[in-house]
């Protein structure tokens, strides 16, 4: 399967094992929830689906590598006790909390979550002198004399052994305590991932026309070759940050990331190509509807590869400027609660004093919860960009109380209420240039390349994309639309085709 089919598959099995009766019992004990082991090459994206997990359930995430566990620190130190059994009395060894369970006692304590994952990377290379009490731990949730605690799901992984020398194979004992999933690379998969975070487009072009260079490990005379998913989103990041700096980038650069001669030389040659583009088509043009004539004309004279990275660079601005959009509104939608109950305490008579305190109850609540998930690991970056910018508004009003306390809470919250309506109204304008946008730059591409290949990439791209599928729902796209019907008509009559010629009628 791949990196995506195993993610929403552990997704829907945390969720079947925190599942309670009536009387708040697990509905599957603990003793048969078989920990998940997930199977597949390095740097495909096992860490990054546990964390997305967890930040979609709202659970606390502890990651452990086993690779430098030995059976002390996993098990916990021995030290002496004294015990006494009727009349007898005995010296007894017992073991120090493990390290690794103490983790999740601790993430506990300061998330106050007390429901996660525990996930065990590696766990197919653990030390010799750990590997029997991995058998105890996969069954019982024990390691030495300390239990997992209740609603923390354990979920492993591992590599298989023609990628890592280290790797022991599990007997088939160990395998049966285990839900096995074998995971595959996949670039389409991967390609949804890379919109939602904002990986480089010369990154994503790229691989839009060489697919085979998405992921490679292979052994030559001169060692290893890799290139991972990982190495693609790192390298995302520094190109980022390169070009905000204006350094040049070079295949050193790339090197450092991409662990393969050849696609290094290409995609440095492609990166220097995009960049041309840049300057060739000014993208800000097209979008603003300022496109002239001589860009149309060259652009529908470029060659596949060309008009590819074109409509790459124009997709990931309007996605840009969507994603913003769409962020913006969901900020504003999650205030409406805590105002909502400032309008009702001050129509009920109270103080601005007494309205200051609610908003300031309000402003550390959100603080709270907001740094609770965080410790947990259950804090997407999104979330964490909306929840500040909730902060920072509320904050705001706190101050234009502290000054307004002279006056009753009604006119008090009036000004709060104008502050919002004004972000509002400020939404609602950028929602029109986006709109806006949009439109520009369909009309570019149906006037420079009609309805062909270009057209069915936008099409396309503002239907998976789940920020721009919001959008188009929410305030309509009649290009979007209209283009959409007429391709799945195309399809339609292509289908019918095909099958009349299987027909031979």
């Amino acid at each position: 399967m791949n990196i995506k089919e195993a993610k929403n598959y552990i997704k829907d099995s945390v969720k079947l094992y925190l599942k309670k009766d009536e009387e708040g019992e697990y509905r599957i004990p603990i003793v048969r929830q078989r920990p998940i082991f997930l199977l597949g090459a390095p740097g495909i994206g096992k860490t990054a689906i546990m964390e997305q997990i967890a930040q979609e359930l709202q659970i606390a995430l502890v990651s452990y590598s086993m690779t430098h566990h030995t059976r002390q620190s996993a098990l916990g130190l021995p030290f002496i006790t004294h015990k006494e059994y009727g009349d007898l009395s005995y010296e007894v060894s017992e073991y120090t909390m493990s390290e690794i369970i103490a983790s999740v006692y601790d993430v506990m304590e300061a998330s106050g979550l007390k429901e996660g994952i525990l996930f065990l990377d590696e766990i197919n290379c653990v030390s010799e002198t750990l590997a029997p009490s991995m058998l105890q731990f996969l069954q019982y949730k024990v390691f030495g004399r300390h239990q997992v605690p209740e609603g923390w799901v354990i979920v492993t992984a591992g590599n298989p052994p023609e990628y890592n020398k280290s790797v022991r194979e599990f007997d088939v004992v160990t395998l049966d305590r285990m839900k096995i999933l074998e995971v595959e690379a996949e670039y389409s998969v991967w390609k949804e991932y890379a919109g939602e975070r904002g990986i480089h487009t010369a990154i994503t072009n790229y691989l839009d026309m060489k697919k085979e260079d998405f992921y490679q490990v292979e052994t030559t005379v001169r060692g290893k070759n890799y290139i991972t998913a990982r190495g693609w989103e790192d390298l995302s990041q520094m190109l980022i940050l390169y070009e905000e700096e204006g350094l040049a980038v070079e295949e050193s650069l790339v090197g450092q990331y991409l662990r393969n001669d050849r696609v290094v030389k290409e995609f440095t040659a492609y990166y220097d190509l995009y960049r041309k583009y840049q300057n060739d088509y000014r993208v800000e043009d097209i979008l603003s509807g300022r496109v002239s004539e001589q860009v149309k004309d060259k652009a529908r004279k470029a060659d596949f590869d060309e008009r590819l990275s074109l409509m790459g660079m124009l997709i990931d601005k309007s996605q840009h400027d969507i994603r913003e959009n769409m962020q913006t509104c969901e900020m504003l939608g999650e205030l409406m609660n805590p105002l909502k109950a400032l309008k009702a305490k001050a129509e009920a008579g109270c103080s601005v004093e007494e309205l200051l305190g609610l908003l300031k109850q309000q402003t550390e609540g959100r603080q709270k919860a907001m740094e609770s998930l965080q410790k947990a690991g259950a804090l997407s970056a999104r979330d964490k960009h909306k929840s500040r910018a909730i902060v920072r508004f509320l904050e705001a009003c706190e101050k234009q109380l502290k000054v307004e306390k002279e006056t009753d809470a009604q006119t008090a919250f009036a000004g709060i209420k104008a502050c919002f309506d004004g972000q509002v109204a400020q939404y609602r304008e950028d929602t029109g240039k986006v709109k806006e946008r949009l439109h520009y730059l369909f009309a570019f591409v149906e006037d420079t390349f009609g309805s062909g290949n270009e057209m069915l990439i936008l099409v396309t791209e503002c239907t998976v994309q789940q920020d721009s599928a919001k959008f188009i729902s929410m305030y309509g796209c009649e290009d979007y639309q209209r283009h959409n019907e007429e391709l799945m008509l195309t399809e339609r009559g292509d289908r019918l085709i095909a099958q009349i010629r299987e027909l031979e009628i």
